[in-house]
């Protein structure tokens, strides 16, 4: 008897019903991971999502493996709109580093099950963070076939090999920084900056516009100085 081929959309939903945030706080931090991610990559070949499903291997039958981190980086895959992550589309090139910002429903038992996922599945770098309490630890490694290494508070200050982003704990939580030292930002002020950027770009066009023009006028060829 031949079996009908199951629909795609049905072995690989692009929701698992879940809410993105529980609160404030997590939405806040996963929107400012994946803000600033993006900013910190956006001259490179690299995919940054928050709340994305990743299938790291097809299947026949549901269910597929899965999970969603609040923010995941993809190393050597262009950015570009994505239902989900099906990683044997993506030259079966898996997240390198995840992050995953704790909310006070989340147990003990169901991050576990996420790091055994991320280290089954190829992830480099994960970090785990609860903004509410200031925990923090994540686990490193250079390759998929390296055990992985703890980070914990008393590495802090520590710097990402991957991303060269560092992590340290002040008296108000978890700051992190980009390479250039600027910590992250809020995506309100990052808008800003690039508003700013551009605006600074128009007005030296315009001047040079300018310049040119009134030399044009005066017979000088502007090309040729």
């Amino acid at each position: 008897m031949v079996q009908t081929p199951i629909p795609s959309n049905l072995l690989y939903p692009d929701s698992d019903g879940k809410p993105m945030a529980e609160n404030t706080l997590q939405y806040r931090w996963i929107v400012r991971l994946v803000s600033n991610l993006k900013e910190l990559l956006k001259d490179e070949i690299a995919f940054v999502a928050g709340d994305l499903l990743w299938y790291p291997v097809p299947v026949q039958r549901p269910p597929a493996p899965r999970q969603a981190p609040d923010a995941m980086v993809v190393l050597g895959r262009p950015d570009g709109d994505r239902g989900s992550y099906k990683q044997w589309e993506e030259d079966d090139i898996s997240p390198q580093v995840v992050f995953e910002i704790l909310s006070p429903s989340n147990t003990t038992t169901e991050m576990a099950a996420k790091q055994r996922f991320y280290e089954k599945y190829g992830v480099l770098e994960m970090y785990f963070y609860n903004p509410e309490s200031y925990d923090f630890w994540g686990f490193e490694r250079e390759t998929i076939e390296e055990s992985f290494r703890l980070i914990t508070p008393l590495h802090l200050p520590w710097t990402s090999p991957l991303l060269n982003i560092r992590f340290e704990l002040s008296g108000e939580g978890l700051v992190i920084y980009h390479p250039t030292g600027e910590p992250f930002k809020e995506p309100g002020e990052l808008f800003a900056e690039r508003n700013l950027a551009q605006q600074e770009r128009d007005l030296f066009q315009e001047q040079r516009d300018r310049a040119f023009a009134k030399l044009q006028e005066l017979g000088i060829d502007p090309e040729t100085l």
